[in-house]
């Protein structure tokens, strides 16, 4: 998978790792440090493209819906 786009500083830095004791992806900004853990495996169509790129994550102060593709973010 290349980099995405982050959810939070727009740019195309965003991408995951599995490590640790958490078992689902842990999603990573190289540019602006953010961090969020994949909460849900499956994924989900999204309302806005209508693929099937959706995911939910959760940071240290809230849990969102994310969407890979169009870069959609839902609470």
């Amino acid at each position: 998978m290349g980099l995405q786009i982050c959810p939070k500083c727009k740019e195309q830095s965003f991408t995951w790792f599995i490590g640790g004791k958490f078992p689902l992806p842990t999603w990573s900004c190289f540019d602006c440090d953010y961090e969020a853990k994949e909460v849900e495996s499956d994924k989900q169509t999204c309302e806005n493209c209508g693929d099937t790129a959706k995911i939910k994550l959760k940071d240290k102060e809230k849990e969102y819906s994310w969407c890979s593709n169009c870069n959609t973010v839902t609470e």
